[in-house]
């Protein structure tokens, strides 16, 4: 009697188990992938696979990523991306995986997979300074195969279901092409001189809009586009143009509200031609200006002073490595490098895309992307 009730509870317990481990993948159904496409803002280690310049895979780098123990992935940040914190507030169980990764295949692929690479821009000669990275043009190409391999994985039908309505593209890239390319003094001189800027964002327009249009022809309909941030307030820039505390360079920003402003309209466009699609604007620009301006309100003591780098007052020349100067609290510092915003503001720049109005994200936010 006694052992057939241990059996009972046991068979119980077990149902309970298996109940539990159901409802949580009910649960996590929520978001089915995670699509990422970018530049170094959520590069996730695909630059580690590559011979090139820009890398983060030394430390300090990732000194605050709890998922390595504190080691550097390849993530230019002392701990999450923005990508990282959508993915994980949205309900997918892993970090998508960095598309060149060895481990890349199988069933590690269905929480999504990174494209981003450091140094990657819309035009494919963004970014060239750093001889490799992976810019626009070939991160779809790489979906591509990610898209072939969900057909073997999932099935025809239901991996089209799955990449239709279950997953989400977020696309952060653009500010590359404005700093490691017009506004380059070595390489861009003679592009500034026969392009006037005007000219150089309907490249980017132009560019952009196949990039998303093929994405689409390849079952992606929920995307989230960042437009560019205030590259003018960025600690390399403020260094490198001797401005103080609460100066910006002018001409930088002039070039990303000009580029956000038409970049508002191609997604407005490719909403009403692309039938079945939502294109969200995330306001990435007034967000992190917001941040920038109002520091002390979010907790932190300075938004001009990278916490990990080297030279000038802002310590804003060279990037961080084992050798940068390091700040003692990371969380108080809304930039982790001359160019990067640190965990703590990539937090706060997350959630109000998440559950943000309308001001930060239209014309939803992420959570009800993922629900639409």
């Amino acid at each position: 009697m006694e052992s057939s009730r241990r059996v009972a509870y046991l068979v119980l317990s077990i149902i309970l188990v298996n109940w539990t481990c159901l409802a949580k993948a009910a649960n996590n159904t929520g978001l089915g992938a995670s699509f990422i496409f970018g530049d170094s803002l959520v590069d996730a280690g695909n630059n580690n696979y590559l011979q090139t310049l820009s890398k983060a895979n030394i430390a300090p780098n990732g000194i605050d990523f709890k998922a390595s123990g504190g080691n550097p992935t390849g993530r230019y940040s002392n701990g999450r991306t923005i990508g990282d914190i959508v993915g994980e507030e949205l309900g997918t169980s892993n970090y998508a995986i960095p598309f060149l990764a060895p481990n890349a295949t199988g069933k590690s692929i269905l929480n999504g997979v990174n494209y981003a690479s450091g140094g990657g821009g819309i035009l494919n000669a963004t970014g060239r300074i750093f001889v490799n990275r992976i810019g626009m043009d070939v991160q779809v190409d790489y979906f591509n195969i990610t898209r072939k391999q969900f057909d073997k994985l999932l099935g025809p039908s239901k991996a089209k279901e799955y990449i239709m309505k279950k997953s989400i593209f977020s696309v952060t890239v653009g500010a590359n092409d404005f700093l490691n390319n017009y506004l380059l003094p070595v390489l861009s001189i003679g592009a500034r001189i026969s392009e006037s800027p005007d000219a150089f964002v309907d490249d980017m327009i132009n560019h952009f809009r196949n990039q998303l249009t093929r994405l689409y022809q390849l079952d992606a309909r929920k995307f989230v586009i960042g437009n560019v941030g205030p590259i003018g307030c960025i600690p390399y820039q403020k260094t490198l143009n001797q401005l103080k505390q609460d100066q910006c360079v002018d001409l930088p920003n002039k070039l990303a509200a000009q580029y956000n402003g038409r970049l508002k309209d191609l997604l407005a466009e490719l909403n009403d031609n692309l039938p079945g699609s939502t294109f969200v604007y995330a306001n990435v620009y007034a967000l992190v200006m917001e941040l920038i301006t109002n520091y002390k309100k979010y907790g932190f003591t300075t938004s001009s002073k990278a916490c990990c780098g080297n030279g000038g007052q802002f310590a804003g020349i060279i990037p961080c490595g084992p050798t940068s100067s390091m700040c003692s609290d990371r969380s108080a510092h809304v930039f982790w490098d001359p160019y990067h915003p640190s965990e703590a503001a990539n937090l706060i720049l997350a959630k109000k895309l998440i559950d943000g109005d309308t001001s930060h994200i239209s014309p939803m936010n992420l959570r009800q992307l993922r629900d639409h």
